[in-house]
């Protein structure tokens, strides 16, 4: 082999080394229980004091979720451009499991938003009043819950941005 051919598969070698060791492996974390010092990212209350789902965001670089006292917020915070352009996930509370809805478990059971069924237009309102997407891990509860209290089953990317933003 040639000296310039060695040189260029060295180089290529060296580069190839030095992007791998660059890329650090993306970490997604366990969402956290809520406590009473999770603070809404928008209202700046306490998040467990307000009705329905609650949602959590991890961003990259920050240890700590941002709390939202109902998940609609968290939704239209991951649809904007600005605001969600280093979440590393969402996380949303599993409606089945809320008993009461005034009183919603602290602890979850938390699922990944991307991955929920929602109910929309529904007779229940969110942590702040306003209308709320009912989050659901599966479209069996989704419907028990449209047949008792209205709306509409969808994915989401089926959530109408106009859905986000009216009360």
């Amino acid at each position: 082999m040639n000296r310039s051919i060695r040189f260029y598969v060295l180089f290529l070698l060296t580069a190839m080394l030095g992007l791998a060791a660059c890329s650090e492996e993306v970490v997604i974390p366990d969402p956290v229980p809520m406590t009473r010092e999770s603070v809404g990212f928008y209202c700046n209350m306490i998040v467990v004091d307000h009705p329905g789902p609650k949602s959590q965001v991890f961003e990259d670089g920050v240890e700590t979720p941002f709390w939202f006292s109902s998940v609609r917020d968290a939704v239209f915070y991951n649809s904007l451009p600005g605001e969600g352009t280093r979440i590393l996930v969402t996380y949303v509370q599993d409606s089945a499991a809320i008993q009461d809805w005034n009183n919603p478990p602290e602890d979850g059971p938390w699922i990944k938003l991307m991955d929920a069924i929602f109910v929309i237009e529904s007779s229940k309102r969110g942590g702040m009043g306003a209308r709320e997407t009912v989050p659901f891990s599966n479209v069996e509860d989704a419907e028990k819950f449209r047949s008792e209290f209205g709306g509409q089953v969808v994915s989401y990317s089926n959530i109408p941005v106009d859905y986000l933003t009216g009360y």
